[in-house]
């Protein structure tokens, strides 16, 4: 069955995860995707963990890709990549800014050549900017754009984000979504264009509560004290009599109302706005009092916007996400079958290529 992509072809460029992700998105989507490696594969085929040999996330990001291996440094490269270029609807690449263009493969000397070429370059900083040719990996454009002060814990305690926010959330999702964009322009304009995604912009999309405060003219909650960071007893963590944590997020009143009840919190410490760490300790005092497993049954039949905090080995055998049929995607991996990456894209619009 047709896909919504078929019929573009992308040329891919990049390594490791941002660019990757956002290429077996469109890959999914149905386009052809031509991945360009170094002689010997980028680093990722060699980035744990393994299978039978064989590098799992490699395989996940790249599945259904045909993978092109071309000395980009060789007199010969842009030669070699003529009759790719001449066909291709899409180049996404995610070298710093200049590399492209020493490459000979730069937006300006394609797009000349190609005047329909849609030109993605995904990168820590973007194209322009003092810190344009800085190098940086995800925890560094979190830290630069404020966000990481919001939820990195205290100096005793220092907390690392469990997912790359930045790389996925600021470099795959928004190159994608572009990509598309793009593409409708191009039908009505008959013209590419050049694309400038820079990961470290989009986390200030993430922290607009912070941005609000800053308009209204008050500093930006650090990390424990913002309604959303941990300042409210309505949204936190507490752990339970066992050690594991219990994730509280009762915003609205009707849920803080249930689940006061249901821990039976003493009338005084509810109106929490006023007592805000005394409902705090009285909350963790309550929940303390009993173990995950026997807060879980309660708090899932008052849905009340309170869950146990799941390992992801719990969390996968939910039986609501199986139900979904989340870990159901196979691909092939020489001489390994795969479980497929858990996609964003819509199985509507999805097939699940073999590696």
């Amino acid at each position: 069955m047709s896909k919504p992509l078929s019929g573009l072809k992308v040329l891919d460029f990049t390594t490791l995860l941002p660019g990757p992700l956002s290429t077996l998105m469109l890959a999914q989507a149905g386009a052809e995707v031509v991945k360009v490696e170094r002689p010997g594969g980028e680093d990722m085929r060699r980035f744990p963990p393994f299978t039978k040999g064989e590098p799992v996330l490699y395989h996940q990001l790249n599945a259904g890709k045909k993978v092109l291996e071309v000395d980009l440094k060789s007199k010969d490269a842009v030669q070699i990549l003529r009759s790719h270029l001449e066909t291709a609807d899409i180049v996404v690449e995610q070298f710093r800014p200049g590399v492209m263009e020493r490459l000979g493969l730069g937006y300006d000397a394609l797009s000349r050549q190609y005047p329909r070429l849609i030109y993605c370059s995904v990168t820590g900083y973007g194209q322009r900017g003092v810190r344009a040719g800085e190098a940086g990996h995800d925890l560094n454009y979190l830290a630069l754009t404020g966000l990481l002060a919001q939820s990195c814990g205290t100096p005793e305690h220092p907390a690392v984000p469990p997912a790359q926010m930045a790389d996925i959330g600021g470099g795959s999702f928004p190159a994608v979504m572009n990509i598309l964009l793009a593409v409708l322009d191009r039908q009505k304009t008959g013209k590419g264009c050049h694309i400038d995604i820079a990961m470290s912009d989009a986390m200030f999309t993430y922290g607009l509560f912070a941005h609000a405060e800053h308009i209204a003219g008050r500093k930006a909650p650090e990390g424990g004290t913002g309604l959303l960071t941990g300042g409210s007893a309505r949204y936190r963590l507490y752990p339970a009599r066992c050690g594991r944590m219990i994730a509280v997020a009762a915003l609205e009143q009707k849920f803080w109302d249930v689940f006061c009840d249901l821990i039976e919190l003493a009338p005084e410490w509810r109106a929490d706005h006023k007592t805000v760490d005394e409902t705090i300790a009285a909350v963790a005092d309550k929940i303390s009092q009993k173990s995950a497993e026997e807060w879980r049954p309660l708090l899932q039949a008052a849905n009340c916007c309170v869950t146990v905090v799941e390992t992801f080995e719990a969390a996968r055998a939910d039986p609501h996400f199986n139900g979904r049929q989340l870990f159901a995607g196979r691909i092939e991996a020489g001489e390994a079958e795969l479980e497929a990456f858990v996609s964003p894209i819509a199985p509507h619009f999805r097939r699940e290529p073999a590696a």
